[in-house]
Protein backbone atom coordinates (compact mmCIF):
# COMPACT_ATOMS: atom_id res chain seq x y z
CA UNK A 1 0.00 0.00 0.00
CA UNK A 2 2.56 2.93 -1.20
CA UNK A 3 1.44 6.10 -0.09
CA UNK A 4 -0.33 5.29 2.96
CA UNK A 5 0.08 7.48 5.39
CA UNK A 6 0.53 6.86 9.21
CA UNK A 7 0.27 9.27 12.23
CA UNK A 8 0.62 9.10 16.08
CA UNK A 9 -0.71 11.55 18.20
CA UNK A 10 -2.09 11.25 22.15
CA UNK A 11 -5.69 11.22 21.81
CA UNK A 12 -7.44 13.35 24.96
CA UNK A 13 -10.95 13.34 23.63
CA UNK A 14 -12.41 11.31 21.43
CA UNK A 15 -14.10 13.39 18.32
CA UNK A 16 -16.08 12.07 15.04
CA UNK A 17 -15.19 8.14 14.29
CA UNK A 18 -12.46 7.82 16.76
CA UNK A 19 -13.99 5.63 19.44
CA UNK A 20 -15.60 3.63 16.70
CA UNK A 21 -12.50 3.17 15.04
CA UNK A 22 -10.65 2.48 18.15
CA UNK A 23 -13.06 -0.72 18.78
CA UNK A 24 -13.18 -1.68 15.57
CA UNK A 25 -9.25 -1.54 15.99
CA UNK A 26 -8.90 -3.31 18.83
CA UNK A 27 -11.42 -5.90 17.92
CA UNK A 28 -10.28 -7.41 15.00
CA UNK A 29 -6.59 -7.33 17.20
CA UNK A 30 -8.29 -9.41 19.56
CA UNK A 31 -8.86 -11.85 16.84
CA UNK A 32 -5.93 -12.07 15.46
CA UNK A 33 -4.41 -12.82 19.17
CA UNK A 34 -3.39 -9.71 20.24
CA UNK A 35 -5.65 -8.59 22.33
CA UNK A 36 -3.60 -7.46 25.20
CA UNK A 37 -5.35 -9.72 27.33
CA UNK A 38 -8.70 -10.53 26.16
CA UNK A 39 -9.18 -13.72 24.22
CA UNK A 40 -12.43 -13.03 22.05
CA UNK A 41 -14.05 -9.24 21.93
CA UNK A 42 -15.99 -8.20 24.37
CA UNK A 43 -19.35 -6.77 24.18
CA UNK A 44 -18.88 -3.61 21.89
CA UNK A 45 -20.64 -1.49 25.18
CA UNK A 46 -17.80 -2.89 27.37
CA UNK A 47 -14.83 -1.94 25.00
CA UNK A 48 -16.51 1.64 24.29
CA UNK A 49 -16.68 1.84 28.30
CA UNK A 50 -13.26 0.88 28.83
CA UNK A 51 -11.69 2.94 26.14
CA UNK A 52 -13.60 6.32 27.71
CA UNK A 53 -12.67 5.23 31.21
CA UNK A 54 -8.59 4.80 29.70
CA UNK A 55 -9.36 8.82 29.04
CA UNK A 56 -10.29 9.46 32.76
CA UNK A 57 -7.55 7.91 34.46
CA UNK A 58 -4.66 10.72 35.04
CA UNK A 59 -1.94 7.83 35.39
CA UNK A 60 -2.57 7.31 31.52
CA UNK A 61 -2.00 8.63 28.60
CA UNK A 62 -3.25 7.35 25.07
CA UNK A 63 -1.57 7.43 22.26
CA UNK A 64 -3.26 6.33 18.90
CA UNK A 65 -1.84 5.50 15.28
CA UNK A 66 -3.34 6.25 12.70
CA UNK A 67 -3.53 4.48 8.78
CA UNK A 68 -4.91 7.44 5.91
CA UNK A 69 -6.59 8.86 9.15
CA UNK A 70 -8.30 5.75 10.60
CA UNK A 71 -7.42 4.78 13.84
CA UNK A 72 -5.30 1.50 13.35
CA UNK A 73 -3.87 0.89 16.96
CA UNK A 74 -3.07 2.14 20.44
CA UNK A 75 -0.48 2.82 22.86
CA UNK A 76 -0.88 3.71 26.70
CA UNK A 77 1.89 5.48 28.91
CA UNK A 78 1.09 4.32 32.41
CA UNK A 79 2.64 6.44 35.65
CA UNK A 80 2.91 4.17 38.59
CA UNK A 81 0.43 5.28 41.51
CA UNK A 82 1.44 8.77 43.71
CA UNK A 83 1.65 6.33 46.38
CA UNK A 84 4.68 4.08 44.39
CA UNK A 85 7.49 6.09 45.86
CA UNK A 86 9.79 3.25 45.26
CA UNK A 87 8.74 2.66 41.61
CA UNK A 88 8.29 6.45 40.73
CA UNK A 89 10.88 6.03 38.07
CA UNK A 90 9.22 3.33 35.84
CA UNK A 91 6.33 4.19 33.52
CA UNK A 92 4.98 1.13 32.09
CA UNK A 93 3.60 0.82 28.56
CA UNK A 94 0.58 -1.17 27.75
CA UNK A 95 -2.50 -1.82 25.09
CA UNK A 96 0.18 -1.67 22.44
CA UNK A 97 -1.25 -3.06 19.26
CA UNK A 98 -2.27 -2.52 15.81
CA UNK A 99 -5.25 -3.77 13.50
CA UNK A 100 -4.17 -6.48 11.45
CA UNK A 101 -5.22 -4.38 8.31
CA UNK A 102 -2.79 -1.89 9.49
CA UNK A 103 0.28 -3.65 10.21
CA UNK A 104 3.83 -3.67 8.39
CA UNK A 105 3.57 0.50 7.75
CA UNK A 106 5.88 0.99 10.95
CA UNK A 107 2.87 2.30 13.51
CA UNK A 108 3.19 -0.35 16.32
CA UNK A 109 7.35 1.49 15.90
CA UNK A 110 5.72 4.70 15.92
CA UNK A 111 3.50 4.08 18.80
CA UNK A 112 6.32 2.39 20.95
CA UNK A 113 8.69 5.47 20.11
CA UNK A 114 5.97 8.21 20.83
CA UNK A 115 5.09 6.20 23.94
CA UNK A 116 9.26 6.76 25.19
CA UNK A 117 9.46 9.74 24.24
CA UNK A 118 6.65 11.20 26.66
CA UNK A 119 8.26 8.69 29.34
CA UNK A 120 11.63 10.69 28.66
CA UNK A 121 9.85 14.05 28.31
CA UNK A 122 7.81 13.42 31.81
CA UNK A 123 11.48 12.55 33.73
CA UNK A 124 11.09 8.74 33.84
CA UNK A 125 13.93 7.18 33.61
CA UNK A 126 13.06 3.61 32.65
CA UNK A 127 10.02 2.48 30.82
CA UNK A 128 8.50 -1.12 31.37
CA UNK A 129 6.08 -3.63 29.25
CA UNK A 130 5.21 -6.73 29.48
CA UNK A 131 3.90 -9.06 26.64
CA UNK A 132 2.78 -12.82 25.75
CA UNK A 133 5.07 -14.88 24.49
CA UNK A 134 3.15 -15.75 21.40
CA UNK A 135 3.38 -12.46 19.80
CA UNK A 136 6.89 -12.92 18.20
CA UNK A 137 6.67 -9.65 16.48
CA UNK A 138 5.77 -7.44 19.11
CA UNK A 139 9.03 -9.43 20.54
CA UNK A 140 11.48 -8.40 17.72
CA UNK A 141 10.13 -5.03 18.09
CA UNK A 142 10.59 -4.60 21.31
CA UNK A 143 14.28 -6.10 21.56
CA UNK A 144 15.09 -3.62 18.21
CA UNK A 145 14.22 -0.36 19.99
CA UNK A 146 16.59 -1.72 22.68
CA UNK A 147 14.33 -3.34 25.27
CA UNK A 148 16.35 -5.73 27.44
CA UNK A 149 14.28 -9.07 28.73
CA UNK A 150 14.68 -9.52 32.23
CA UNK A 151 12.08 -12.19 33.45
CA UNK A 152 9.79 -15.31 32.34
CA UNK A 153 6.85 -16.15 33.93
CA UNK A 154 5.77 -19.73 32.43
CA UNK A 155 2.43 -19.26 33.17
CA UNK A 156 1.60 -15.78 32.20
CA UNK A 157 -1.67 -16.52 30.58
CA UNK A 158 -3.91 -19.32 29.54
CA UNK A 159 -4.84 -19.74 26.24
CA UNK A 160 -7.22 -22.19 25.10
CA UNK A 161 -7.00 -23.99 28.19
CA UNK A 162 -2.92 -23.99 27.91
CA UNK A 163 -0.11 -22.00 30.02
CA UNK A 164 0.97 -19.03 27.72
CA UNK A 165 4.53 -17.81 28.39
CA UNK A 166 4.83 -14.28 29.38
CA UNK A 167 8.28 -12.24 28.80
CA UNK A 168 9.10 -8.71 31.10
CA UNK A 169 11.02 -6.42 29.63
CA UNK A 170 12.82 -2.84 30.70
CA UNK A 171 14.38 0.06 28.62
CA UNK A 172 16.75 2.58 30.25
CA UNK A 173 15.70 6.02 29.22
CA UNK A 174 17.96 8.07 30.88
CA UNK A 175 21.57 8.42 31.52
CA UNK A 176 24.44 6.26 29.69
CA UNK A 177 22.48 4.20 27.12
CA UNK A 178 23.98 0.28 27.17
CA UNK A 179 24.65 -1.70 23.63
CA UNK A 180 22.58 -5.08 23.32
CA UNK A 181 25.64 -7.58 24.62
CA UNK A 182 26.80 -5.27 27.59
CA UNK A 183 26.71 -6.12 30.79
CA UNK A 184 24.75 -3.97 33.59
Amino acid sequence: MNGSRISVEQLKKFEGNDLADLCDATETAILAGGGFGWLKPPPRANLERYWQGVLLVPERKLFVGRLDGTIAGSAQLVRPPRNNEAQAATATITTNFVAPWARGHGLARALTVAVEEEARADGFHFLALDVRASQEAAIKLYESLGFERWGVNPNYALVEGKPVAGYYYSRKLRGPRRRKGQGS
